[in-house]
């Protein structure tokens, strides 16, 4: 099968287009012809060997968002058939080889995609979206008529995160550049402030919950927009120093969070998806053989949404060529 591997950490450039055997499930896995896989920061930071890299081995196949076929059982599973369209994160943080045409993994690192989802949009959902599911129904527990704030508002978790938490009920606050506020607002956030000009932790306050996805500075400061006993859900707390340490000086809580592979998450954002409540925004699409090109534009930190690769076209009956 094509693969897109590396044999080095390091830049775009160490991203090679080779030649590999294809897996075969063992029991309990599924075999995927995959046709499309998302690209996300997290595939940037370990292509460089900067995140969780010791749990990886080289020769390296990044990726770990994939949508495609079921071509092929392993012993004992019965959650899907051949010709079942899927889609999930198998094997986050260890290698899932999802920048491949076949990937193998435990069936329950996926689910069935649902209608009104193509195939692109579902390679891009399942790593931002568990991320983001997690970190407000697991972590935050977010109630109905709960404040919550979204930094990163228009990227890949935060456009997610802000569809999530209004559809649990929540009021919330998104922070982007100007230019994407009317995107950011038609996910439904109630209030978008531009966190180019304003600073964000002065000019909100009594949050019951804070989704993070900066670190540094930026990621001590929004401590200050919590109420006291709330909490901050961060993505970046391994480059935030002194995290818990400020969040237990103002009474709050601060939490690290690494999302997990999750057949019943991903049930639950197909189930969003189904009932119009969640929708996945593609910034850019490129071919697999373009893979150095989509990290570049992911390295650029400006991107709306998601990024995708599309690796084939799926082997069903009821194909969806167009991606539909």
């Amino acid at each position: 099968m094509r693969a897109i591997q590396q044999s080095a950490w390091g830049e775009a450039e160490a991203l090679q287009l080779v030649e590999v055997e294809a897996p075969e499930p063992a029991p309990g896995e599924v075999l995927v012809r995959v046709s499309a896989a998302g690209v996300n920061p997290v595939d940037v930071y370990t292509r460089r060997g900067q995140a969780y890299n010791r749990v990886l081995d080289l020769p390296f196949i990044n990726g770990w968002d994939v949508a495609g076929t079921v071509v092929k059982n392993g012993y004992g599973v019965s959650r899907f058939q051949p010709g079942d369209l899927v889609f999930g994160m198998p094997w986050f943080p260890r290698a899932a080889g999802g920048y491949a045409e076949y990937v193998a993994a435990p069936a329950r690192h996926f689910t069935r995609m649902p209608e009104g989802l193509s195939l692109n949009e579902a390679a891009a959902l399942p790593l931002a979206g568990l991320t983001a599911w997690q970190m407000l129904t697991e972590v935050a527990a977010i109630a109905p008529g709960e404040r919550v704030l979204v930094t990163g508002a228009a990227g890949g978790v935060g456009h997610l995160a802000v569809q999530i938490a209004k559809a649990r009920g929540a009021w919330v606050i998104g922070t982007a550049s100007a230019a994407k506020h009317d995107f950011v607002r038609a996910l439904g956030a109630d209030e978008v402030i531009d966190y180019t000009t304003t600073d964000v932790s002065i000019a909100v306050r009594d949050m019951d919950a804070v989704i993070q996805m900066f670190g540094g500075e930026a990621g001590l400061k929004t401590l200050a927009c919590l109420r006291p006993g709330g909490v901050l859900v961060s993505g970046q707390a391994a480059w935030t120093p002194g995290l818990h340490e400020r969040a237990a000086e103002l009474g709050v809580r601060a939490v690290a969070y690494l999302v997990d592979p999750d057949g019943a998450g991903l049930d639950a954002l197909a189930g969003l998806v189904a009932q119009g409540k969640l929708r996945v925004h593609l910034d850019a699409v490129f071919p697999l053989t373009e893979a150095a090109k989509a990290h570049d534009h992911i390295a650029g930190g400006r991107t709306t949404g998601k990024v995708v690769l599309t690796v084939g076209k799926p082997e069903c009956r009821n194909e969806r060529e167009d991606g539909k």
